[in-house]
């Protein structure tokens, strides 16, 4: 996805609040060969086709020259792995993320809220710039405002007040943007998923070619999860009652299934990110300088091969060694009786070495026995002539699964037990997970199920925290309550857009 407009490319180094102000404006007052004005650009389908494209390609940019994944900075504030890597300084702005010791300095935290703002950036243009004056272009504008509303609900749910960028902000206008109150931010998120949903068309309408880009169904889900983050537990009902009923989508017949590569986009997907093992890179011609096509993530969270040789039978290749299950995980997977899901989720050091694999450090960097599966750095993702550098495992951002879920959550807060009961069992009788029917459902069975069938998916931090657990679940790793409920501003962005910071940072 990077056959971008030159004005595109340019812009990304000028989001406001999230970069070296004087020097880009310095910059981009030098003439570009080769490129136009930006007033002659979004007057065609194909012009806000591409530049639609850019945000979504902006949306896969994990690693950026930094590794600063969201997925990762998320897992990282959970309590389902520990850092891992080669000891504590290795990448010490995860392994800070993983104790609680960081602060507003963090690296992956300022580049993961730069990333998300500069994604809001380019949605920005097309929702301002393009006209909606053929049907193609109405619906790539409301393909903007469903990503753009992803992005703020990401920012509003880990950061709380926000800047609300919604245009362009002129440079003298830098420090006066400010953060916006939360109910503001999610205003704007369910307005712009209103608009997209009234435009979207359903996910079997696109072709292959289009399975990237969202749907109606994926923007329901949306702001369906956005009302749940609020308590508006009816009218979140209703949201995710519309992706239940539009007969799109369906689960897989197991969670291995999912996240194989047969699953990528399949039924259970309503939006995931999309990465590539063509682009032939290796050690010469990696980008690290910039946003590489693959997802270089799979990778850094393989068993650290210093120490792991695979079972003969399994294609889980060796990697660096991050992003490592805790004990405690295993434990609730044990406790549940949940086999399965397990299997599929996490493995055990005496499980690799029951099937002819070995691990010779037990007692390596943050390492408690047991290794991740669910974004394994399995072979069959990955391509030649390095398979370390081409794996193109895409992040499943929205799930059936997880729609199930949450409905079942936000019918039981609206006293439809009934429904809640009925899409819990969805979720745990799928033929490969072969669990027994539950008989009655509570907040705290629901909370179990999300656990354990979302583990290592991104949403246990901000689940914790929604549900008043995270002083419970995490204290013991250093969390600290009225303070890591929310991730602090970075401090770039605090002392050059003059933005508050959050408690205690």
């Amino acid at each position: 996805m990077k056959a971008i407009a030159p004005y595109i490319k340019t812009g990304l180094l000028c989001l406001a609040l999230a970069g070296s102000m004087t020097g880009c404006k310095k910059f981009l007052d030098q003439p570009v060969a080769g490129s136009y004005p930006e007033s002659d650009f979004y007057k065609t389908d194909e012009d806000v086709d591409q530049a639609t494209t850019a945000i979504y390609d902006l949306m896969t940019a994990h690693y950026n020259s930094n590794w600063a994944s969201i997925y990762v900075v998320k897992t990282m504030l959970s309590d389902e792995s520990n850092a891992g890597g080669s000891n504590s300084g290795d990448q010490p702005g995860y392994q800070t993320l993983d104790d609680y010791s960081f602060n507003a300095s963090n690296d992956k935290v300022q580049d993961a809220w730069r990333m998300m703002y500069y994604t809001i950036y380019r949605a920005n243009k097309v929702i301002n710039r393009a006209d909606a004056g053929t049907p193609k272009r109405a619906r790539l504008i409301a393909e903007a405002k469903a990503l753009r509303a992803y992005n703020y609900l990401e920012l509003v749910s880990l950061w709380g007040n926000v800047p609300l960028v919604t245009g362009d902000v002129p440079p003298s206008g830098f420090t006066s943007v400010g953060r916006a109150d939360k109910a503001a931010v999610y205003a704007q998120i369910e307005r712009d998923l209103n608009d997209a949903i009234a435009v979207l068309p359903v996910k079997s309408s696109y072709g292959a070619a289009d399975r990237f880009r969202m749907s109606k169904g994926a923007a329901q889900a949306l702001l369906g999860k956005a009302l749940l983050y609020q308590k508006k537990w009816s009218e979140s009902a209703t949201q995710f009652e519309n992706v239940i009923n539009s007969n799109q989508y369906g689960l897989e017949p197991s969670i291995g299934k999912v996240f194989s590569q047969a699953g990528e986009f399949g039924i259970e997907s309503l939006f995931e990110v999309s990465y590539t093992t063509s682009r032939s890179y290796d050690w010469g011609n990696f980008p690290w300088g910039a946003a590489p096509e693959s997802n270089i993530h799979i990778q850094l969270m393989g068993p650290r091969s210093d120490f792991y040789t695979k079972a003969p039978s399994d294609s889980l290749l060796g990697g660096w060694g991050f992003n490592v299950p805790r004990q405690k995980l295993w434990d609730a997977f044990q406790s549940a009786g949940d086999v399965n899901r397990r299997k599929a989720t996490m493995m055990s050091t005496a499980e690799l070495i029951s099937a002819g694999g070995n691990w010779t450090s037990p007692n390596a960097w943050d390492f408690e026995g047991f290794f991740q599966r669910k974004y394994g750095s399995f072979q069959s993702q990955t391509g030649a002539p390095v398979g370390e550098l081409n794996y193109g495992t895409n992040w499943r951002w929205v799930r059936y699964a997880d729609v199930l879920l949450m409905a079942a959550e936000a019918n039981f807060n609206a006293g439809s037990t009934p429904k809640a009961l009925t899409y819990i069992n969805m979720v745990r009788q799928r033929p490969g997970t072969a669990l027994p029917a539950l008989a009655t459902v509570d907040m705290n069975a629901i909370m179990l199920e999300r656990q354990l069938e979302l583990a290592f998916e991104g949403v246990r931090f901000q689940d914790l925290v929604r549900w008043g657990k995270a002083p419970q679940e995490l204290g013991p790793l250093g969390f600290v309550t009225g303070k890591h409920e929310l991730l602090p501003i970075p401090d770039y962005d605090v002392r050059s857009g003059l933005l508050s910071q959050n408690n205690l940072y």
